[in-house]
């Protein structure tokens, strides 16, 4: 069990060494405009993906979870993954 562990944390650590790279502004893009956008025009945006109609229509629905949140609480998460997203630089 030892060696296993040691085995996967050498693999994780050659191939996951990116993982603290800086974000890329895309990404950052679209998590604020997933809790700020309204539902049409972020449905826009993921067409630029060009992602299959039904990983759209999955993320469509999960929006239509966050939209019934109060916009302050959207923007307290917005402001909260700000943070992390400047804490990875």
């Amino acid at each position: 069990m030892k060696l296993f562990l040691s085995v996967l944390l050498i693999t994780l650590a050659l191939y996951c060494y990116e993982a603290n790279a800086i974000t890329c502004p895309d990404l950052a893009t679209d998590m604020t405009g997933f809790l700020l956008q309204e539902k049409n025009m972020y449905e826009k945006t993921l067409e630029k993906y060009n992602a299959p109609p039904e990983f759209i229509e999955a993320k469509m629905q999960v929006k239509a979870c966050t939209d019934e949140m109060s916009l302050m609480s959207r923007m307290l998460i917005e402001k909260a993954l700000g943070k992390i997203l400047l804490k990875c630089l």
